[in-house]
């Protein structure tokens, strides 16, 4: 849920303002009203997590949102690695160790997830 409050400073912090001026009114909005809804949809996947793990561990349909889970995290995880470029963050130490940490953390919650699915004892 921590990671749904991390895109609040977005739009100051990568000075969306000036950035997207060039965008047509369209791709402005789309931009925005996409990071709102995968902030949305990554809240609503800690809050299920947080309020419904015994379900999601031990019912069919709990697995069966786990393992959309873990592949959800796990292409978060292939975006992290192969996508993003390299040039974002090489030789730069703040945004290594970021990216350093995120691909911890995406290589981590996929696991969990998809253990889960498989019903492996985590």
């Amino acid at each position: 849920m921590v990671l749904a409050f991390i895109h609040l400073p977005f739009p100051k912090y990568f000075k969306w303002k000036e950035e997207l001026k060039p965008l047509s009114l369209i791709n402005k909005q789309m931009m925005e009203v996409h990071t709102f809804f995968i902030a949305l949809v990554v809240f609503l996947m800690g809050l299920l997590s947080l309020t419904q793990a015994t379900a999601m561990v031990h019912t069919d349909l709990g697995r069966i949102i786990s393992l959309g889970m873990g592949v959800f995290w796990g292409f978060r995880l292939l975006f992290q690695l192969f996508v993003y470029s390299v040039k974002l963050w090489k030789g730069k130490p703040f945004e290594t160790s970021i990216h350093i940490v995120f691909t911890l953390l995406w290589i981590y919650i996929t696991s969990v997830y998809s253990l889960v699915y498989f019903e492996i004892a985590i």
